[in-house]
């Protein structure tokens, strides 16, 4: 049997124990109080010959046996509901603690993979060009490759990073006008050169967008939304990012043709380190930082995030900017 288990038993067993001791002590002090007062009536009786004093005396003491039965039995169930809600704000507690640490370890095995797939992948492209005499093209794919595994290893590292930033609430936002239509098309061919090639990444950016952001940590948002979209794109992926100005707001939205995403779990995305099912199992990298990263910047941007269904399949990740900030 686990640890936490056995704790569970032995808390169950020690308030259960609790709970029966009470009740216990309850009825014998209500059935002692009621022995005395019946000795205390026998005694009036006893000690006098007039029928209405005794009345009188008998009358008192029911009353008082009555109060003070009341207040024992009031007294203990306050103790009792007490005792009850006192568990209850301890078992929420320790839930709360072994869901955090079970996201914890989730965070350190993704983390693990997350950090161990792009080292591997450029220290073999490395080997290659060291060990073997490649023709200019073959050169500069590998290249490529290893320059590609190392922007996906310094966005894992700038992710973690900031989290721990905005987590410890050090990170002070410096917002400037900026052009967010030529800053996000930069962004895309910065980081999804090969993915814009093949086709499988595809934007359509109205221009000359401005809005006051804080130009250092914005791409943060556009890369986690647009990494997010391919790592749940099994098939053949068809992912959009979108920005047009309607209305009173600015719309960012990125729509992927991916697994989509549950309506349980739409309430949940948003917190740190969630991810869908077993860490150990799963096969789409991550590390649960990434949504949590968007919710919190965007809330510093005063705007707002939504996700809502793709047609026929997927996602579509939406985020309002107020017009106040843009112009």
């Amino acid at each position: 049997m686990k640890s936490k288990s056995r704790s569970i038993i032995i808390l169950s067993v020690l308030f259960g124990y609790i709970i029966l001791q009470f009740l216990w002590w309850e009825i014998l002090l209500v059935k002692q109080t009621g022995q005395i007062i019946d000795g205390k009536q026998r005694l009036t009786e006893l000690s006098s010959t007039d029928t209405n004093i005794i009345e009188s005396e008998v009358e008192k003491l029911h009353q008082k046996k009555k109060m003070q039965v009341l207040m024992v039995v009031g007294e203990g169930t306050v103790f009792l509901l007490l005792l009850v809600f006192g568990i209850y704000k301890i078992k929420r507690a320790y839930d709360k603690e072994e869901a955090l640490n079970n996201q914890q370890k989730n965070f350190f095995l993704s983390i693990t993979h997350e950090l161990k797939t792009p080292i591997a992948a450029t220290k073999l492209q490395l080997q290659t060009l060291q060990k073997h005499k490649l023709d200019p093209e073959k050169q500069n794919e590998l290249i490529s490759n290893a320059l590609a595994e190392t922007e996906r290893l310094n966005a894992l590292i700038d992710n973690v990073l900031l989290a721990s930033r905005l987590d410890s609430e050090r990170f002070i936002f410096k917002k400037e006008k900026q052009n967010i239509s030529e800053l996000i098309e930069e962004i895309l061919f910065r980081y999804y050169k090969n993915e814009i090639s093949k086709s499988q990444l595809s934007f359509d950016i109205e221009k000359s967008l401005l809005l006051e952001i804080d130009k250092t940590v914005f791409p943060s948002i556009i890369i986690n939304l647009v990494d997010n979209a391919l790592k749940y794109s099994f098939n053949k992926k068809d992912i959009n990012v979108r920005l047009k100005k309607e209305g009173p707001q600015i719309i960012l939205s990125v729509s992927d043709n991916g697994c989509g995403i549950s309506e349980a779990e739409k309430k949940k995305i948003f917190e740190k380190f969630y991810r869908a099912g077993n860490e150990e199992t799963r096969s789409a990298k991550g590390t649960g930082l990434g949504l949590y990263i968007i919710s919190y910047l965007v809330q510093k941007h005063n705007a707002a995030v939504s996700v809502k269904n793709n047609t026929p399949n997927g996602s579509v990740f939406e985020i309002y900017f107020n017009i106040e900030n843009a112009s």
